[in-house]
């Protein structure tokens, strides 16, 4: 690059740095910016878009177009030009911008005479801000060089708009100061209020630009040479001797010694970034780069690209992980994502847990729930928004999280917390009494699990048993597929804790979201209804009949109650079950102790089952309704979608029909059934399964004092003769009918 084209760059990114400093509001910035910009690339336009909301562009500042313009012209993203770049995160450069697709002409900007146009987004690790457009009345196309100093220019506006330099009078007011309310997904409910503790704290660049291009180079190597050091350490920790982490820090390093990343980094400076900021631009350029992959492999290299650039910025800035910042005595986690392990390491301190990712099905949601702590997910942003030490609100019954709240809004949230203790307080009196009606019939309430951890509520909430103890949480916080000693010592210790009440193992339940680390994930379009749970299974006879031998071998004379999860047709559970009585026979066979009782069951999760053959039933020892996926299956509505999810009720009367149906066919066989899922553990939904005539339901903890305080002030048979005359008269949701019936109680 010419010496005079490195010289103007890093004079444009000093004029640019001053009018950070100095003192005026944030439309003065950036007009004075879109001047500089324009003077120094000798354009006659310059124009900064930036994002109004995730789908609006809006024009904020320009030199060359119509002023009436500014704040009045806005484009959808992928709109025009300028929507296009922002939407592909690549540049567009053209001679005659009209002629090329998706072009839009806006009269009210006056642009018609300059045919030429350089757009290059504005953004943020991902994060995507705005757009950056010069324009020239000469039909050219902008050369390399040019693009290249525009898009530094560019990852220094993302940084000035991270500082808040376009908010307001305070060149370094911070966009960090305000309440910020963010509506989300509830992962698992519960409220929770608390500090912030970011996973991955973001880094704030303060100097974006770079004075001494010799010494920001000095200081990039050294801290590339730290990086690669700390890499070669940990492959060098006898722990990581060989297997899949070594394999993992081995592509690490690979990309730690990369001369193109270095060389790319080093140019950045010599246009006038500092090390810092050079780092984040290849970093954002690389991940839009990724992002944009057709091969899902290349894509998955997103982590592996944020995690090094991460710790590379960490090195150089001395901000976040392992730099003496402690811990609050009352953390909520915010991440991005995070995983069973990880969450698991921060175990029980954490009042609650906050995800920009994630899903109702996750690994961190069932973690959450084991821990019985509140979970939002799909909160957009929030780890761009926060701070570590923020104050902030985590209701995790409405999807909503408030960061930096409002004294009235903190309030109005410590009552509603305190009243949930104090009903809390209440439903401890019940925990020896049983679910008993006013109409004599009794409910057994149990209650799902998925850790050692969660083995203490048992005793503390009243459940008669563990109805749903999920295995799938051994194998997802591994790296290896465990070994079955390992399992059969953790299963005998569920059942030692267990103190005699029935715990029911469900077998791996993997698949759809649930993806083992060290087992290679398919590609499917729909995963939900893939290849998962007991499909996986039978397919991969080794790891069910290793399991089944660790479950047999930790009863050792003690009952033992096994369910197959996602059985769709008669034959699934026909084999799984042959399997089980294969494994007995083998664990007789070489001497050990044998279950006293064995019970095997089935777990429906599709309404297929509604209309299994009599076989079927007559094969199962018990069944229960696994309600989530039955749901999701009967209306056709992926839980994992916001859009969705909610829009259908499980006290609608189709379902309800569904439901009898099951019932019924159980009934009729002699088998005991359940009903496992949410809407076991919410009152109203809980009371209504119980009138169908459901007699036992498993639900999360915290949720059996609720609904035994309510199944015992009802008369069960009431609320059933309510519910039928409002079917009779074709009522097609029974809310109505329920909530009124409650109302009254």
């Amino acid at each position: 690059m010419p010496e005079r084209s490195e010289s103007e760059s890093r004079k444009l990114l000093r004029r640019l740095r001053d009018t950070l400093a100095a003192p005026g509001d944030g439309q003065d910035r950036l007009n004075s910016i879109t001047h500089h910009i324009a003077d120094s690339m000798r354009s006659q336009v310059c124009s900064i878009y930036l994002f109004r909301d995730p789908q609006t562009l809006e024009l904020c500042a320009t030199q060359g177009l119509r002023p009436e313009s500014v704040h009045k012209t806005r484009l959808r993203l992928g709109e025009g030009l300028v929507g296009r770049v922002a939407r592909m995160g690549r540049p567009i450069n053209t001679a005659n911008a009209p002629a090329e697709s998706g072009f839009r002409y806006m009269p009210e900007t006056g642009e018609e005479v300059f045919p030429s146009f350089l757009g290059v987004p504005i953004q943020r690790v991902g994060e995507k801000l705005g757009v950056l457009v010069v324009q020239s009345r000469d039909a050219r196309e902008y050369s390399d060089d040019e693009i290249y100093g525009l898009e530094v220019v560019a990852m220094v506006l993302a940084e000035m708009a991270e500082l808040g330099a376009f908010l307001g009078n305070d060149a370094q007011m911070s966009a960090h100061r305000y309440p910020v309310a963010i509506r989300g997904a509830t992962g698992q409910e519960g409220a929770a209020e608390g500090q912030v503790w970011l996973h991955e704290p973001r880094v704030v660049i303060t100097n974006p630009v770079g004075d001494d291009p010799d010494r920001e180079r000095v200081r990039l190597n050294q801290a590339v040479i730290r990086l690669r050091r700390s890499l070669d350490e940990m492959l060098a920790a006898p722990a990581l001797s060989g297997g899949e982490g070594a394999e993992v820090l081995e592509t690490y390093r690979m990309l730690a010694h990369s001369r193109s990343w270095l060389r790319r980094m080093e140019e950045d400076i010599d246009l006038g970034l500092s090390a810092e900021a050079a780092v984040e631009k290849e970093q954002s350029q690389a991940r839009a780069r990724l992002e944009r992959a057709a091969d899902p492999y290349l894509r998955d290299r997103l982590h592996d690209l944020d995690d090094l650039s991460n710790r590379l910025l960490r090195i150089l800035t001395g901000q976040g992980r392992d730099t003496g910042a402690e811990m609050p005595s009352n953390p909520i986690l915010v991440a991005r994502n995070i995983g069973p392990a990880e969450l698991l390491d921060y175990g029980r301190r954490l009042r609650g847990v906050v995800l920009e990712e994630g899903s109702v099905g996750s690994h961190a949601a069932i973690v959450a729930r084991a821990l019985s702590i509140p979970l939002v997910i799909h909160a957009d942003r929030i780890t761009a928004e926060a701070l570590n030490g923020d104050a902030i609100l985590v209701d995790g019954d409405s999807g909503i999280v408030h960061l930096r709240p409002e004294d009235s809004v903190a309030a109005a949230f410590r009552d509603k917390i305190a009243m949930q203790a104090e009903a809390q307080s209440r439903y401890a009196s019940l925990r020896k009494l049983p679910a008993t009606a006013l109409c004599g019939c009794t409910v057994k309430l149990f209650m799902n699990a998925g850790l050692m951890a969660d083995l203490p509520s048992l005793e503390g909430s009243g459940a008669e048993g563990v109805g749903l103890f999920r295995t799938e949480l051994q194998f997802l916080t591994r790296t290896r597929v465990p070994r079955r000693a390992e399992l059969a010592e953790m299963y005998r210790r569920v059942m030692d804790n267990a103190q005699g009440k029935p715990v029911v193992f469900r077998t791996l339940d993997i698949g759809s979201d649930k993806v083992l680390p060290y087992m290679k994930p398919n590609d499917e379009p729909n995963p939900a209804m893939g290849w998962r749970a007991i499909r996986v299974g039978l397919d991969k006879r080794g790891i069910l009949r290793m399991q089944l031998q660790a479950l047999i071998r930790a009863a050792a004379g003690r009952p033992l109650h096994v369910m197959f999860p996602f059985i769709a047709e008669e034959g699934e559970f026909t084999q799984a079950r042959a399997i089980m009585m294969a494994q007995l026979e083998r664990e007789r066979e070489l001497g050990h102790a044998l279950p006293g009782e064995i019970r095997v069951g089935a777990m429906l999760e599709t309404p297929s089952m509604a209309f299994a053959p009599p076989g079927f039933f007559r094969q199962c020892d018990f069944v229960s309704i696994g309600g989530n996926d039955m749901k999701q299956f009967f209306f056709a509505a992926d839980r994992e979608n916001e859009r969705v999810r909610r829009r259908y009720d499980t006290l609608s009367a189709p379902f309800l029909e569904l439901l009898d149906q099951i019932i019924a066919r159980c009934a009729q066989a002699g088998v005991p059934v359940s009903f496992c899922g949410e809407d076991a553990g919410r009152p109203a939904e809980a009371a209504t399964l119980a009138a169908l005539g459901l007699r036992q339901l498993s639900m999360r903890p915290a949720s059996i004092g609720p609904v035994k305080a309510l199944i015992r002030r009802i008369d069960l048979c009431e609320l059933k003769r309510a519910i039928d005359k409002a079917r009779a008269e074709g009522c097609a949701n029974l809310r109505p009918v329920v909530s009124a019936f409650l109302a009254r109680t």
